[in-house]
Order: structure tokens, then C-alpha cells, then sequence
């Protein structure tokens, strides 16, 4: 593959190319943090006491 084979993005889309990758990170942070919090509120705070 050539050099020139490549596509030049503008300026426009890598921005708009940014803001969707910080819109995902934040995303599935926000999952992240959701799954855990409906973990421990499921199990109740007793489940970091139990026996391993």
C-alpha cells in the first residue's frame, strides 16, 4: 500500500472522530460504575465479608 492510497482527514472530522471516542469512554464508564453499584446493591455490602 502507497502513501497516497491513504485518506487525509480534515480537521472537522478528526475532532468530530475525538468527541465520539470521548463519548464512548464516557459511556462505558458510566456502564462500569452502573454494574457495579447494581452489583453491591443486589448482593447487599455483606458480599466483600464472605468466606473465599
Amino acid at each position: 500500500m502507497k502513501d497516497d492510497d491513504l485518506v487525509t482527514m480534515t480537521e472537522k472530522q478528526k475532532r468530530a472522530r475525538r468527541s465520539r471516542s470521548i463519548a464512548i469512554g464516557v459511556a462505558l464508564a458510566v456502564l462500569v460504575v452502573l454494574f457495579y453499584f447494581a452489583t453491591i446493591a443486589k448482593f447487599g455490602p455483606a458480599i466483600l465479608d464472605r468466606p473465599l
